[in-house]
């Protein structure tokens, strides 16, 4: 309950979260032992240097004192600066301290300059622009002295350098671990690929790989891809077969009932019409989605062709304007199948269809709306299951069927990774039906 909050701000991807996983501990270290070096190493051995350096200093100052002119008192220090390794001269009266700007990586400046600050009480401005020179401004009786020296009699050579170190070995063994991550991960992604390409009807390559447990989880992929495949396959040959065994007995009974009187002959010929309906719904449920291999098509163009042949067939059907242009991966064969039985829905239990398209970066979506009763909420779930008819919502006057058309629209959309949804239409007041599939 307490990490929900965290969960928006987390990665999706296993790669991703794998790289936080991997990066933040070593972010952490750095900063950690960053943050220990700086207060517990360098603060206190640049406090004692400084410190060493402001005596220096000082003494140079006593030794200004008892001198009247600035060149008595270059002449005073001259063998102090010499034994201290310094450079000494005064300003000219129209001459301001010079403030070099410091190196943005400098960040043992400030600490230097506030313990000058604290230590040289007529300190009037420190230069410190790279680690090499050192430059004091300070007042005396004679003028503004400014004193240079080694910048290393302040701090350590290069304070920064134990961090830079730090960092480049920790991005180096950082890309080495991401480069074994990728391998290790690499399996899992082609495992997921071949799965949802699966789950979309596609049927990809894919061999075992990576650790053990990885290639448990691919093989079993594999026996279960195997084993819906070959039921799909027993479920079309049975089917078809029996669908084709029963066209020849149904056959004969058509030429035997052609020659009884035609007031004898009628109901039984409409009791054989209806079978012959009924195998031709059965063999259509049986192919299903699996007539036709994938292929890349434009969506607006296969709906454009839909609605002409159901146009010229007098059907009462309207295409709007496609939102959106895009080649999409489906099979047009299925695709169609599942358009055409919408339509034939909605123009049999209403008077007029139209047919729409959404295409977007993520998802093609289908619509289909009529004119007709449509089916309440709570029967939605179950028009879609195979022979489930309805007849109170649904004017079973206008034609018969055996219930199968919304469940072979159903296993359309969901062998190419989608579903079907069905609704209210605001624009018409009848049924609303959106295949919904992912790009």
């Amino acid at each position: 309950m307490s990490s929900r909050w965290l969960k928006p701000y987390l990665p999706r991807s296993l790669y991703a979260r794998a790289a936080l996983i991997l990066v933040l501990p070593v972010i952490v270290v750095l900063l950690v032992v960053s943050v220990a070096f700086v207060r517990e190493h360098l603060e206190d051995v640049t406090g004692q240097m400084t410190r060493a350096a402001s005596r220096e200093v000082r003494l140079v100052l006593e030794d200004i004192q008892g001198a009247e002119t600035q060149q008595q008192a270059l002449a005073a220090v001259r063998p102090d600066l010499r034994l201290l390794d310094m450079q000494a001269r005064f300003l000219g009266s129209n001459e301001t301290p010079t403030i070099e700007p410091r190196r943005w990586y400098d960040f043992i400046a400030p600490q230097i300059d506030a313990d000058l600050q604290e230590l040289l009480p007529n300190l009037v401005a420190v230069s410190l622009p790279d680690s090499q020179v050192a430059t004091l401004f300070l007042n005396t009786h004679l003028g503004v002295l400014e004193l240079g020296f080694d910048r290393r009699r302040l701090s350590t050579v290069a304070p920064h350098q134990l961090i830079v170190t730090m960092l480049f070995f920790a991005v180096i063994m950082t890309s080495i671990s991401f480069l074994y991550m990728r391998n290790q991960l690499r399996p899992i992604t082609r495992l997921a690929d071949a799965a949802q390409a699966f789950g979309r009807g596609r049927v990809v390559p894919f061999t075992p790989g990576g650790a053990v447990e990885v290639r448990a989880a691919g093989s079993a992929f594999l026996d279960m891809r195997a084993r819906i495949e070959r039921q799909i396959e027993q479920r079309t040959l049975m089917l078809s077969g029996v669908s084709h065994d029963l066209r020849t007995p149904l056959t004969r009974l058509k030429l035997g009932l052609s020659m009884l009187p035609e007031d004898d002959a009628k109901p039984l010929l409409q009791d054989v019409n209806e079978m012959q309906s009924l195998l031709d719904a059965f063999l259509d449920f049986s192919r299903g989605a699996s007539e036709g291999e994938q292929v890349e098509i434009r969506p607006d163009e296969l709906l454009r062709s839909i609605v002409d042949d159901a146009q010229r067939a007098g059907q009462s059907v309207e295409l709007l304007p496609p939102e959106g242009q895009g080649a999409v991966m489906l099979r047009p064969t299925a695709i169609r199948r599942a358009v055409e039985n919408l339509i034939g829905n909605a123009v049999r239990y209403g008077s007029h269809a139209m047919v729409s398209m959404t295409l977007t970066d993520k998802s093609l979506r289908i619509r289909v709306e009529d004119d007709g009763p449509g089916i309440p909420p709570e029967q939605r779930t179950e028009a879609v299951k195979p022979f489930s008819r309805l007849d109170p919502s649904r004017n079973q006057n206008q034609g018969s069927g055996v219930g199968l058309g919304l469940a072979i629209v159903a296993d359309i959309a969901r062998v190419h990774g989608g579903v079907l949804r069905l609704g209210q239409s605001e624009r018409l007041g009848g049924l609303c039906a959106d295949i919904i599939i992912g790009r």
